[in-house]
Formats: C-alpha cells, structure tokens, sequence
C-alpha cells in the first residue's frame, strides 16, 4: 500500500488518498473538501479511485465526499452508524463552521468494529473507537504499519471530547484500548498535523494518564 495525505479545508484536515500498487486502485479517507486538488492527485498518479472511507461525520472531514462519490460513482464507506446525527445536521455544520454547504447523505455502508474494507488487493482493519464521536473507526493496515486515526489521537495531543455526543473517557479507553495494542512501530496518519507513532505517543504524551 502506498498513501499521500494532503491538507484540505481552513482547518488543514488531512485527506489521505491510499492506493494499490499492483491494481491502481485507491480510496480517498476523510476528503474533507478541496476535491478538484485530491483528483488532480489522483490523476497525477494514474490512479482508479474505488471508494471514499470516512472516519467520523464532522464536516472537515466529510464535506467532499458527496462531490467526489459522484464524480467517480464511488461509494461511501463509513462511519460507524452512531455518527448518523452527524451527517443528519451535515447543513448545519457547514453554517456554523463557515464552510462551503454540504448536504445530508448515508453512505452505502455503515461500519462496525471488525469490519474490512478492500482497494485492490489491500485490505485494512475498522477499529471502532468513540470518544470524540460516538461513532469514530480507525483504519488500520496491519502489513504497512500504519493506521488512519482520524480525530482520536495526534501528534502530542488527543481530539476534543466537548462536542455533541463526545465522551473524553471513551476516548482515552479507545486509545488505550484499540490503538496502543497495534505496536510501537505503527505509524499514525492523524486528521490533523504531523505522523506519529504509537510508540512516541504511548511515552510522550501529555493528555493520556
């Protein structure tokens, strides 16, 4: 597996276009908005997008996908189902945050703790871990070593909990619990800022007793 994470939106969420060097095949995590920069990347490097894989329903990490599963009719993968009031008040988030409109949308498949989701002939694991949503999954690709952790843990910090249905308990637990198991080495792809390692993060962090 092959990956490239891009900055998109005011808030400098990073979208991650992964992709299968034997197939081409690839899937955008989190397109959160600036579509036409993530397909002129994916052009660029000759690439057949198959699926969008979202994290969490927050409008900085959602708002492209309607765009970008209609352009390449793609369908939209994720998140957990207890994230759906969060794609439910998609119009109103783009008000409140100042953001270009993003209608409501389900996607085709909700995902669930121990679900797989496939590009090529890369697969990757869904880890279901609330706590900055109730409905946050992670993705994990055990033979690259990395994990796609959207808004649960970052570089030195950990995602807010004080937003409609967070729960800063569930969050440590879900990064105790689901993320520190997958080993020192793994790379994190954060929704916001610098990689990390578990490993960096399992000793230095300050927010995670």
């Amino acid at each position: 597996m092959q990956y490239l994470t891009i900055p998109v939106t005011a808030f400098a969420q990073n979208c991650s276009i992964i992709w299968c060097e034997e197939t081409r095949e690839c899937a955008f995590v989190d397109p959160g908005g600036d579509t036409g920069k993530l397909m002129a990347a994916a052009e660029e490097r000759n690439l057949q997008p198959v699926g969008v894989f979202l994290t969490h329903a927050h409008l900085d990490h959602v708002g492209g996908t309607l765009a970008l599963a209609s352009h390449y009719q793609i369908p939209i993968s994720g998140p957990h189902e207890a994230d759906k009031y969060w794609l439910d008040a998609l119009p109103v988030q783009s008000r409140q945050f100042g953001l270009p409109h993003c209608d409501a949308f389900i996607p085709e498949r909700w995902l669930q703790e121990g679900d797989t989701l496939a590009f090529g002939q890369q697969q990757m694991e869904v880890l279901h871990t609330p706590g900055h949503t109730p409905g946050h999954v992670v993705f994990f690709h055990r033979q690259a070593g990395v994990v796609f952790v959207g808004d649960v843990l970052f570089n030195g910090s950990i995602g807010r909990s004080d937003f409609p249905g967070g729960n800063h308990r569930e969050l440590i637990d879900s990064i105790k619990a689901k993320l520190w198991p997958l080993g020192d080495d793994i790379i994190v792809i954060p929704g916001h800022g610098p990689n990390t390692t578990i490993g960096r993060e399992r000793q230095h962090n300050p927010f995670i007793p």
